[in-house]
């Protein structure tokens, strides 16, 4: 677990990146996901490995046996005797069994088990890109809607400074009863707003707790991560198609689409299987009161014909095979979009962010002359009161500009399938899915998960 910051210390975005990297629960459920594909594996390599049996039975019976004994030399007429009574039979053995050719099945269920894996590594990917693209956000907001705050609080402090400017202005003559009246419905107009900021934040900052696993404190501005992606939108929509992680996933589903054709295919094919047997028995008759048994048996079963069933699966398989392979344009496609649409909003928030900055030192000179201008009388108290909601709605556009060009850089980085603990060089430990692959891949035994589980 990561620690909360300190009082007094700043989280910065890349301290909570890290903190919803290492305890998102949703990101956690994904890599328990990717275990279970992991045991695909050492599942389909058994088929490479003997199936052994011991067996053991007792048991009550009874016998009567007329037995008759042909003519011999030393026994001219013959023989007939009779036995019956109850004995009890006892046997145990062991049994091996150990398949040697299968029309390649076993070959094919292991290469597709391993590209099932693969596959779920490029999910785990994904999910990871969405946990820190929603953390980013979080965190944006976050700092968005407290900034929020703070500007309403300020305003409703300039509008209670001004209604008292109005009235002792009005006690003085200088200005009359509607100017008052506009100053105390410009003042109630901000107190809603104010309130309606607060329970604004009040949401974030739960949703906040929900993705990153701790409470807001204190949080550092942010800096976008250009520096991570691609400089042109050509090269941007490249990368997204080589290296997001949906198209790799969608490949390796095609790979898994074309072993499963392969497999369905050696159904076709004959089976050898050997068995090897030792067994010893106790009784198995009345005239028999011991019985032992070693055999060795080649098993080779042809198929024939298998009522169609086996050619419907390949044909199932194939047209399966040929949805995965469209499937690859659709993602790729999707992907091409996503890219084009992040690099558009990129470049929207930039030109926006420099707008707002113009607008908010605009505003501000402007709110100066104005209340200069009403104290020679050259300018209304509404004029003032205008003034000062065109300031506050010019530094809210200035916060959401801020907001929104951090928050679609991150998103170009999701796009093109670059947004990672490691390419971001979060201050955590990276997980790393080989791990458990290599533990489980070679067991031949073992009821508990390398966990301790």
């Amino acid at each position: 677990m990561i620690a909360a910051p300190l009082p007094g210390v700043a989280e910065t975005i890349e301290g909570a990146l890290a903190k919803a990297y290492q305890n998102n629960p949703q990101l956690n459920a994904q890599r328990a996901i990717v275990r279970q594909t992991d045991e695909g594996v050492p599942q389909a390599l058994s088929g490479y490995r003997p199936n052994i049996a011991a067996t053991a039975s007792i048991g009550r019976q009874y016998s009567d046996i007329t037995q008759t004994i042909p003519p011999v030399s030393f026994l001219p007429s013959g023989a007939t005797f009779e036995a019956k009574g109850l004995t009890t039979p006892r046997s145990a053995g062991l049994i091996g069994t150990q398949t040697l050719f299968n029309g390649e099945q076993t070959a094919n269920k292991v290469r597709a088990a391993e590209s099932q894996v693969s596959a779920a590594r490029e999910t785990l990917r994904m999910m990871e890109e969405s946990v820190l693209l929603s953390a980013a956000t979080a965190y944006m907001d976050m700092s968005r809607d407290t900034a929020n705050l703070k500007v309403q609080q300020n305003n409703v402090r300039v509008l209670q400074r001004t209604l008292t400017d109005t009235r002792n202005r009005f006690d003085a003559g200088q200005v009359t009863s509607t100017d008052v009246a506009q100053a105390e419905a410009q003042l109630a107009a901000g107190e809603a707003t104010l309130h309606a900021a607060e329970s604004q934040l009040m949401t974030t900052r739960a949703n906040y707790r929900r993705i990153i696993g701790v409470e807001p404190t204190n949080l550092a501005p942010a800096a976008p991560v250009d520096r991570l992606a691609p400089t042109n939108l050509n090269a941007a929509v490249a990368v997204g198609i080589a290296e997001n992680p949906s198209v790799t996933a969608a490949l390796y589903g095609v790979d898994v689409a074309q072993l499963q054709v392969k497999i369905a295919e050696g159904a076709l094919w004959p089976s050898l299987t050997g068995q090897y047997s030792i067994q010893e028995q106790s009784q198995p008759q009345i005239l028999t009161p011991k019985l032992f048994t070693n055999t060795v048996t080649l098993n080779l079963s042809v198929p024939l014909y298998q009522g169609g069933a086996e050619y419907s699966a390949i044909r199932l398989d194939k047209e399966t095979l040929d949805q995965q392979r469209l499937n690859v344009d659709q993602v790729r496609d999707q992907v091409r979009a996503n890219v084009v649409e992040a690099w558009g909003q990129l470049q929207a928030a930039k030109a926006q962010v420099e707008a707002a900055e113009r607008q908010n030192d605009a505003a501000a000179r402007a709110l100066t002359g104005v209340r200069n201008e009403a104290l020679a009388g050259q300018r209304t108290t509404q004029d003032v009161l205008n003034a000062e909601q065109v300031l506050v709605n010019a530094r809210q556009s200035l916060i959401v500009a801020q907001h929104d060009r951090v928050v679609a850089s991150y998103s170009l980085l999701s796009a093109v399938g670059r947004l990672s603990a490691r390419e971001l060089k979060l201050p955590v430990r990276i997980y790393d899915p080989q791990v458990h692959y290599h533990q489980v891949r070679d067991s031949w035994f073992g009821l508990r998960t390398p966990s301790g589980q």
